[in-house]
Formats: C-alpha cells, structure tokens, sequence
C-alpha cells in the first residue's frame, strides 16, 4: 500500500478547499494505505470546527463530519505548533484526536517519506 501525506494550509474562509483535503485525506485510509495529514498555517483552524454545519464545502462535504470521521481512523495527524501558537491555540486544540504538534522538520521529513503528497 501507498504511503500519503495530505497538508492543508488553507483558511476556513476556503471552505472547499479545507472540506477537500479532509476528504482527500480519508479516502485512502479506507483503502489501506497510510495517510498522514499535516496541519499547517491557517489550516490549523480546521481542528477549532466544533459543530456540524459550521463549515461545508460544495460538493465536497461537512468539515466537522469529516474531522468526526478522522477520529475513527488510523492517520497520521501533525499540527504545526508554531502556527498554532501564532494563532493563538494551545495543547487543547488537539483534545479529541490522535494528533500532535511538530516542527516544519517533521513536515519534510513526512514529505520525503510519503510515496504521494497532497496539498490543499
């Protein structure tokens, strides 16, 4: 199976763009491939989504059904912790999900091991 990273930088105000990469990025997991998303730059807001209809794409679904659906798989989720910090979030955006803050290290070296990268 392939390994692919998806990381979505985009702002929530790019609603078909954040739903996107959430779908995107639960796709492949039900296939069986691992899937590593990386939060970065704005796209950490995605995490602050807390209630269903909040942020819906066109066609491309309800962000917080999807980070729902996140929670019940085998990703990979890193958060950038200097967006984060800059954007005023701390350790409780992560409440909830397998995830954890990295460096911009951890995103090269995500990159360079993922057979596959995606970016919304």
């Amino acid at each position: 199976m392939s390994k692919i990273l998806v990381h979505v930088h985009s702002d929530l105000e790019f609603k078909n763009k954040v739903t996107l990469g959430l779908m995107v990025a639960l796709a492949p997991e039900k296939s069986g491939h691992e899937v590593t998303l990386f939060l970065a730059a704005d796209g950490v807001h995605i995490l602050n989504c807390k209630s269903a209809g909040e942020i819906v794409g066109q066609g491309t679904g309800d962000l917080y059904e999807h980070l729902e659906n996140l929670k019940k798989t085998n990703a990979n989720i890193f958060v950038s912790r200097m967006s984060a910090k800059e954007r005023g979030y701390d350790e409780t955006l992560l409440d909830g999900y397998k995830a954890e803050f990295a460096m911009p290290d951890k995103l090269v070296e995500e990159s360079v091991k993922a057979d596959s990268v995606l970016c919304y």
